[in-house]
């Protein structure tokens, strides 16, 4: 089902500006009859000891890959997976040409032996493309059996690979095999009810995540203003629904992430621009939704209309950081009475246009966000004393770029 909902997530991606979005990463040379290339230049090193905001341990002492989502189908659009690599002291970003031929490869993950990446087709009909880091063997294709993938995960087992259709507002569940690549589908959920929200003519899946407890999964949909709770049967990677939360009427959820007590999640209302603190519940997997605050991307700031987008916390649960695109600020927040409180700390510029995802490096140090209509991606300094952001370097070219993943 295309519906309203995709064309109208599409036109962003179409309507992109291309000034910036057309310039090109240098060629590589070509590995086999799969488009990869070879290896990347940015190979992983061991970090140097350094606490920073995220609790993670600080430094490199060489680049580390950044990879790269782009829409192949916008009009200056990318040819596939983007490499590029970056400094951990500075965040400087060079490009490193192409990773994999992908259609329209608009979310990445990775598995969590840190060997795969994982990538949606965001396409008519949905698929999730496997790609081999070392080789960048592409491992092969399934179909999501839905229309718009728009985001992906990987159960911290391994063995699971989930995706959501934004455009049929359905959950597909994969198996991953030793090679990492996936498997035919074992189960495909579909949000048919409660009825889509105001202005919205079906279910719209926009997220697909794991709890910290292991046993739940929970899909954010923002045509019927719900988040799903399932439990997972890790044997054969089929999905029951134990609970649902709802938001208020025309919110349109977008985007959830834990506080590492595994106690409370922040929820990124897309329509109504508002973010929410929710309780968690471990044992039921049940999610009690708060009530809504401000972005800090309101009129009194300059802002017109505003779309959250992503939110992040760190991982000592210090402070959370929100992408507003329209707003183009992200917003900082401290976290406070165990995760149950978020206080707006304020909002910097993220140097670009329309910031549709961040990301932080792994050791917490850097947060990368990826600027779809200007094509850029802009990369900030994390201050391990108060959360503060602070740009590194200049933005780094790269077509309508709507994904950026740290390694």
């Amino acid at each position: 089902m295309k519906g309203d909902g995709w064309s109208r997530r599409r036109f962003v991606g179409l309507l992109a500006r291309t000034a910036t979005a057309t310039a090109t990463l240098p060629a590589v040379a070509a590995c086999g009859s799969t488009g990869g290339a070879r290896a990347p230049s940015a190979t992983p090193t061991a970090p140097r000891a350094s606490s920073g905001a995220s609790g993670r341990e600080r430094g490199s002492s060489g680049p580390r890959p950044l990879l790269l989502g782009t829409y192949t189908s916008a009009e200056g659009g990318g040819k596939g997976i983007g490499l590029a690599a970056y400094e951990p002291g500075t965040g400087r970003i060079t490009g490193r040409g192409l990773l994999a031929e992908v259609d329209d490869p608009s979310y990445l993950a990775v598995h969590p032996d840190g060997r795969t990446l994982y990538a949606v087709d965001e396409r008519e009909d949905g698929a999730v493309t496997a790609v081999r880091l070392s080789d960048r063997r592409v491992l092969g294709s399934r179909s999501t059996g839905g229309a718009a993938p728009c985001h992906l995960s990987v159960h911290p087992g391994g063995r699971w690979l989930f995706s959501a259709n934004y455009g049929s507002g359905s959950i597909a569940v994969h198996p991953i095999d030793a090679s990492g690549a996936p498997g035919e589908r074992t189960h495909l959920v579909t949000h048919s009810t409660p009825p889509p929200g105001p202005g919205q003519r079906g279910p719209h899946a926009h997220q697909v995540v794991t709890a910290p407890d292991g046993a739940h999964v929970l899909a954010v949909d923002l045509g019927t203003d719900t988040v799903y709770t399932y439990r997972l049967d890790e044997g054969a990677g089929t999905l029951a629904e134990v609970a649902r939360a709802r938001t208020r009427a025309g919110a349109g959820p977008r985007h959830l992430t834990f506080h590492p007590g595994g106690r409370h999640a922040y929820l990124a209302n897309e329509l109504d621009d508002t973010v929410t603190v929710c309780a968690y519940d471990p044992g039921s997997g049940r999610l009690t939704v708060g009530e809504p605050q401000s972005t800090g991307a309101g009129p009194d700031q300059g802002a017109g209309t505003n779309y959250p987008a992503q939110i992040l916390v760190t991982a000592d649960g210090a402070y959370a950081f929100l992408a507003n695109r329209g707003h183009d600020r992200l917003t900082r927040y401290a976290v406070e009475a165990e995760g149950a409180r978020l206080r707006l700390l304020g909002t910097v510029p993220v140097g670009g246009d329309f910031p549709r995802q961040i990301a932080f490096s792994p050791d917490g140090g850097l947060l990368f966000a990826a600027n779809q209509h200007s094509g850029t991606v802009s990369a900030f300094r994390v201050s391990a004393d108060d959360g503060g952001l602070h740009p590194a370097g200049e933005p780094f070219a790269s077509p309508v770029a709507v994904c950026a993943l740290p390694l």
